[in-house]
């Protein structure tokens, strides 16, 4: 039997995004932002609501990076989140970030966050979402496999709970995909 909880936005597992930006004098910003995700090849999307310094910032600038939390970086990431830079400037500092300049676009690299997005702003719609093109992804060698990829487990990102509120780390590989549907 299965139970009913009506409209809600609960879409599992929800990356936690932290989007990465400068203001026009070159300040780091960083925010949490849960609901984004793949918009097109190459393409991302972020909902953003119009009052963050961070749509401000992409606004200005034209573009941001998108790195992923991990499992060791819970509280800075949760902390960009629940503080407004609007608020707080020295938000990026006081989560313990240090900003490296992307070599593609104009947006800080997080260093406490092994995997990096660096886009350009693509559009931004009046509804408050933000396409960005991927121009280039970075990830630290610490969460490559013997192959130079990246690998999951070492990456250890992690996922917001709409239903809950709780972040969770992600599980044990399971399957190939493109390749075990072909059991059947």
């Amino acid at each position: 039997m299965r139970k009913n909880f009506g409209a809600q936005t609960w879409v599992y597992p929800m990356p936690v995004l932290i989007v990465g930006t400068y203001d026009e004098n070159g300040v780091p910003n960083a925010m949490n932002a849960a609901w984004g995700g793949v918009y097109d090849t190459n393409q991302i999307m972020l909902c953003l609501s119009h009052d963050h310094k961070t749509t401000e910032n992409i606004k200005k600038t034209g573009a941001f990076t998108v790195s992923f939390a991990t499992e060791s970086t819970v509280v800075p990431c949760d902390y960009v989140g629940i503080v407004s830079a609007n608020e707080v400037p020295d938000k990026f500092s006081r989560a313990g970030f240090h900003a490296v300049k992307s070599e593609f676009v104009n947006a800080p690299v997080i260093a406490e966050l092994p995997m990096t997005l660096e886009c350009r702003l693509s559009k931004f719609n009046e509804d408050g979402i933000c396409i960005g093109d991927i121009v280039n992804v970075s990830a630290e060698e610490s969460v490559l496999d013997e192959k130079g990829s990246i690998d999951g487990k070492k990456l250890a990102p992690i996922s917001f709970d709409g239903a809950t509120g709780a972040y969770w780390s992600l599980g044990d590989k399971v399957g190939q995909a493109f390749s075990d549907g072909n059991k059947l």
